[in-house]
């Protein structure tokens, strides 16, 4: 990590990357304007394909938001009529049903609208991921989240289970809509991988256009002021102790065991903007050591994630078992350091705006900034040209999410997709937070009708989009076995 530090910094390499993306770019630009034509009058000669019926896979989506609101709002409504007099809560050891907790919020399913919901992000999320996390809960009430979009509550996560199956089945009814669908280990005890499993089993969540990622929350701030944890060492037992079990023993977890078997690797969320207070060196405690209320830094957890990943890779790879990878949130906000460590340890990363800025961030290369002002984490130091370039080289993936990233950290049309796209940088196109931030049944069409129109993509980027979303995708080979038609024969 610090010889790639060093690199990012080094100017003639910064000079000499700088030119090249702007190669990259003009190259682009004038293939577009030799061969447009003849990409398009290719195109047609496609039997049977078109847009519409080529594949695409959401490869940034969150299953707790996978919903849109007005599919929300119509699934409470109706439990609120089927189900009124179901148990779904417990209040100070009092169970509540359905119908009790509505009356405690003096609302009928007559008084519910889509604004009443108020899940829908807005103005007032930008900059303020607080605001954003606060989103989830409908009608701004946290009890109204833990009883319809989670897997572990009173009623055993059935209200999720079936809103999750009727996303699927408009996904397979679509048919060629796939999606990778994130759900959440949080670390805090070492039974929640069989209680997952248990829910994903039971409920018979499964589809053929859907593949699962397991996030895992930044958050241990937060479980060790409240006690629930010793130390950082404890956190990674109760993500990866269950995992090795499973894959040595698979006849004693066989609900957990079934259910890696569609799993396609690990996630790390949480607002990159929060101010780190440590930087992870040769001096940073060990977990075991790491007992402070202080939360490690972003590169300590992708740096311990990748580390128990990869042994545990080898052993179900010796044991006949697919294995997994790290896809983590990266660069969508924060210091520049999130992206090297992304580089180094992660398949694909979620976001990457932070690789925008290939001309400095606001002040020439070699000036200093003003003492005793830092530079700000929204500001984009003037390495990125380098990360960018060491990002195309690697053709590691980048799931880029333009209305989400509207709604919290970048306007749409400040966004860098189309720049990235035409520099050759594995990008695609996904949705991150339907419920938050998309009104139709199929975000993802939603996602690529209004970046067609902004940009004003050719039917050719469309289509290269969504090829980049299949071959970054953990779908069997079946499925990512495809050509662009920009390929060489």
């Amino acid at each position: 990590m610090n010889f790639l530090m060093a690199l990012i910094i080094n100017g003639p390499i910064k000079s000499f990357c700088y030119r090249r993306l702007q190669y990259l770019s003009s190259k682009f630009q004038m293939h577009v304007l030799l061969n447009e034509m003849k990409e398009l009058a290719a195109q047609k000669k496609v039997p049977h394909r078109d847009f519409y019926n080529i594949r695409k896979v959401d490869t940034h989506i969150h299953a707790s938001s996978c919903m849109n609101q007005k599919h929300l709002l119509r699934f409470i409504k109706r439990a609120m009529k089927k189900h009124l007099d179901e148990i779904v809560h417990v209040e100070k050891g009092k169970e509540q049903t359905l119908k009790e907790v509505f009356e405690t919020m003096n609302l009928t399913a007559y008084d519910l609208s889509v604004d009443t919901l108020d899940v829908h992000a807005d103005r007032n999320t930008f900059h303020r991921f607080d605001k954003f996390n606060a989103k989830y809960n409908p009608i701004g009430e946290s009890i109204l989240r833990e009883i319809f979009i989670k897997t572990d509550n009173r009623v055993s996560g059935k209200y999720f289970a079936h809103i999750i199956k009727e996303v699927m089945s408009d996904l397979e009814e679509s048919k060629y809509q796939n999606a990778e669908l994130r759900l959440s280990i949080y670390g805090r005890s070492r039974d929640e991988w069989d209680k997952l499993a248990r829910w994903a089993v039971n409920h018979r969540v499964h589809s053929n256009n859907v593949r699962w990622l397991v996030q895992v929350p930044r958050l241990f701030d937060v479980y060790r002021t409240k006690k629930q944890l010793a130390n950082f060492q404890e956190m990674l037992e109760n993500i990866f102790l269950p995992l090795y079990e499973a894959t040595i023993h698979p006849a004693q977890h066989p609900e957990l065991h079934l259910f890696l078997e569609h799993v396609d690797g690990f996630d790390s969320v949480d607002d990159e903007s929060k101010p780190e207070h440590h930087i992870f060196n040769l001096d940073s405690p060990l977990p075991g050591n790491w007992v402070e209320e202080d939360n490690p830094p972003y590169s300590y957890y992708l740096y311990y994630m990748y580390a128990n990943m990869t042994v545990l890779n080898h052993l179900r790879r010796k044991r006949g078992f697919h294995t997994f990878v790290l896809r983590p949130h990266c660069g969508e906000a924060g210091p520049i350091h999130h992206l090297v460590s992304g580089f180094m340890v992660s398949e694909n990363i979620s976001h990457g705006l932070l690789l925008r800025k290939v001309s400095g961030a606001g002040v020439p290369v070699g000036a200093r900034w003003v003492a005793g002002t830092p530079p700000s984490p929204h500001r984009v130091p003037p390495q990125a040209p380098v990360l960018q370039y060491l990002y195309y080289l690697a053709q590691i993936g980048i799931a880029m999410s333009p209305l989400s990233n509207n709604s919290l950290f970048l306007s749409y049309h400040r966004n860098p997709l189309p720049e990235y796209l035409s520099r050759g940088l594995m990008v695609s196109l996904s949705t991150d937070d339907p419920l938050q931030f998309h009104f139709t049944k199929e975000p993802l069409m939603e996602e690529y009708s209004i970046a067609t129109q902004v940009w004003k993509l050719s039917s050719c980027d469309m289509c290269e989009l969504a090829r980049n979303s299949v071959l970054m995708s953990g779908f069997s080979h079946k499925v990512t076995r495809l050509r662009s038609h920009r390929d060489p024969p």
